[in-house]
């Protein structure tokens, strides 16, 4: 990570209450003041729209007075940053942070002057601000009660939202105005089994919305540390958004010892669509790399065992069985159930397919005894991370993967019941570095144990955060499912590669799946805060190519699942599908072969949420670019403009495009591929059918 320049100066200002500061271009202005009853509130404005009308800040204490009110301002300060830093893996190369901070340091004469700080960063696409709290005599120990931040809007804004839950963002995103807002259907998604829903007008961050007059607003968090997540209680009668946390098991919201601080609170802001997608504030937000060594880090494609259990041609557990316990010393004295995906011979399968086709990794999942009868148990122990069931040979499959040139990508299926994680976890790495598996897949199905705990509270998210670190330290790489959504702590944990922690694409194999508008939401919302690892590549579209009986489907074209690659950013792919649904389409293939998982560059060309996105990325170190672009399930066509290319050089496009009668109900699978000589004056035009989508290779 390299610093090129910066610039940063403080002044500290006369005490006044009200105290104003820009963007470092002028278009965000943020207000800061305090009310005649002490309260702090702040007001944003975007260029000269009102986005964020007075809005009230604090915190509110349990068995102590409450940050809330009564203050006076005893110190502002304020200054200015401008540095470039270099990422160990993204989507550019380099990142430019540009900011202007206020810190506004406020007491409570009425409670010993007690000291809290607002510290603001204002940058040329949002506003990220924070509470902060400096080791003092009148406030060491503290329990958040609730967290008063609001946030109030202008008008009855379009949204982009899933319901508020404790426990899961494994839902599907629904459009409407915030005053049509019922999150409460949340509790009829049946194929979700750990849900907490909270209320009919709460929903979770990130919050994607649409003002009337055009702007596009973000609210979300950055740097979730120490804190539990928050969510947003909507007033729907004047439309203001407040803060709501996470609670524990006894119903508090978070424990504090100070010095301490809370994450960002983020507003991001356009009247471009694409700007927001562009924006790297959530990044800028969190702390630096805290992974000296960085070389050990490498982005993967991956292949593994895990669709043909999603689509029920392989099982997760060895036997059928009822009762069975992590004590049981002969696990062979059990009756295999024939279905066992984690074989040594169909890990071979993968190994061999992975190799031929240049994948750097094989993922399996259930190749570890305790899987017959732990779901929905609650039961505390369960896995031991460490005993292969009979029919999977881990020193023959690790010999083997590389004797191929492959690595293994281990699978920790935790059941919720992470007390027993973290019993194991030391010992659970030195078994995967003893056999070569350089990354973990974690997995957080079911309710939490600790009884009571949610899966977003503030002892899951240190748990989560604890993982990452114990992982760095064994040089081992993470990408966790089922977790709290990540807030940019990958910069501070560059080996925490990617996350699930959304509905991902296995739910089209068993549920109602995901409607076409899901994957055009997705950047909007969940990957704001980082990569995620959605498990693209689906090429058997229709779920009845294995039963009959079945009609559950993709709900995509197969030209849009290619698309998924490029729109849908990890630097941990999966080409979800089997290799025998690809051997039939090696054509297509080919763009999951070809196609990088860490770039140098990235241009969003046109995008708006629930409808289109199309992005352009160029290849780490190379000259070569992908573009994706995919709709909802209206047909359009895409502009792309071809501007980022070098000018006076031709180029050869191979487009992966929607056939002409395609349709991701009744024709999903119909492609068409056609090279074509480019330069950087062209401009593509391509149809993308309803449900659909292109990809497009250029070198």
């Amino acid at each position: 990570m390299r610093h090129l320049f910066i610039i940063a100066f403080v002044i500290t200002f006369s005490i006044i209450n009200s105290q104003t500061i820009q963007s470092p271009d002028g278009n965000l202005t943020l207000t800061f003041k305090l009310t005649d009853e002490g309260i702090p509130v702040y007001r944003l404005n975007y260029d000269r729209q009102i986005v964020i009308k007075e809005s009230r800040l604090g915190l509110s204490l349990k068995e102590t007075p409450s940050l809330d009110e009564g203050f006076t301002i005893s110190k502002v300060d304020s200054s200015s940053t401008d540095e470039i830093w270099e990422p160990v893996w993204g989507e550019v190369k380099t990142i430019h942070n540009n900011y202007r901070e206020l810190t506004i340091t406020l007491a409570q004469p009425s409670v010993n002057n007690r000291q809290m700080m607002i510290r603001f960063r204002l940058f040329n696409d949002g506003l990220g601000f924070r509470y902060e709290f400096p080791m003092q005599d009148n406030l060491n120990y503290f329990t958040v009660a609730d967290e008063l931040t609001q946030f109030s809007l202008t008008g009855d804004h379009t949204a982009f939202w899933i319901p508020g839950d404790y426990d899961t963002n494994e839902y599907y995103y629904i459009k409407s105005s915030l005053s049509k807002v019922d999150a409460l259907f949340g509790k009829s998604v049946d194929e979700i089994f750990a849900k907490t829903v909270i209320g009919k007008n709460f929903v979770q961050s990130p919050l994607m919305m649409k003002t009337g007059e055009g702007l596009y607003v973000n609210i979300f968090e950055a740097a979730l540390v120490d804190y539990p997540a928050m969510h947003l209680e909507i007033d729907q009668s004047d439309f203001l958004l407040t803060s709501h946390l996470v609670p524990d098991a006894v119903g508090n919201k978070a424990y504090m010892q100070t010095p301490c601080k809370t994450p960002w609170r983020t507003v991001i802001v356009s009247d471009d669509a694409t700007d927001i997608l562009e924006s790297k504030t959530i990044l800028n937000l969190n702390e630096p790399s805290k992974v000296d060594d960085t070389g050990w880090i490498k982005p993967m494609k991956y292949v593994g065992i895990w669709w043909e259990m999603h689509v029920g041609t392989s099982s997760w557990n060895y036997a059928d069985v009822n009762n069975v316990s992590l004590t049981l010393t002969d696990w062979k004295s059990l009756i295999p159930n024939g279905k066992h995906g984690a074989t040594t011979e169909r890990t071979k399968r993968y190994i061999d397919f992975a190799a031929e086709h240049g994948f750097d990794g094989v993922l399996v999942e259930g190749w570890n005894v305790g899987w017959e009868d732990w779901f929905g148990k609650w039961k505390e122990e369960v896995f031991d991370f460490v005993t292969p069931y009979p029919d999977f040979d881990v020193e023959e499959i690790s010999r083997y993967a590389a004797s191929k040139g492959v690595k293994m990508i281990m699978h920790h299926e935790t059941s919720s019941s992470v007390t027993n994680y973290e019993r194991r976890m030391d010992e659970a790495y030195e078994f995967m570095k003893k056999y070569g598996y350089p990354a973990v897949k974690t997995g957080y199905v079911a309710r939490i144990i600790p009884r009571g705990e949610f899966h977003d509270g503030q002892w899951m998210v240190q748990h989560y955060v604890r993982v990452a670190e114990r992982l760095a330290k064994n040089k081992l790489m993470l990408n966790a499912h089922e977790a709290v959504r990540p807030t940019g702590l990958h910069r501070t944990y560059p080996n925490w590669l990617a996350c699930e922690s959304a509905r991902g694409n296995e739910f089209n194999a068993w549920s109602v799946g995901n409607p076409p508008e899901h994957e055009t939401i997705l950047p909007f919302t969940r990957l704001m805060g980082g990569p995620m690892d959605y498990t693209p590549g689906i090429f058997q579209i229709k779920m009845n190519f294995y039963n009959p009986d079945k009609k559950e489907q993709v709900h995509t074209t197969l030209a849009k699942q290619l698309a998924l690659y490029v729109t849908m950013y990890s630097p941990l792919q999966m080409a979800a599908d089997l290799p025998e649904n690809y051997e039939k389409h090696l054509d297509a293939f080919q763009f999951i072969k070809d196609v990088d998982v860490d770039w140098d560059d990235t241009k969003y060309i046109e995008a708006e949420p629930g409808d289109y996105i199309t992005v352009a990325r160029k290849a780490k170190g190379k000259n070569e670019w992908f573009i994706g672009a995919i709709t909802d399930e209206n047909e359009r066509m895409a502009i792309i403009p071809l501007t980022f290319l070098e000018k006076d050089k031709k180029y050869t496009a191979t487009i992966y495009a929607d056939a002409k009668d395609a349709h991701w109900e009744t024709n999903p699978m119909a492609y068409e591929i056609r090279p074509r000589t480019v330069t950087s004056k062209d401009v593509l035009k391509i149809k993308l059918a309803p449900g659909g989508g292109c990809a497009i290779s250029i070198r």
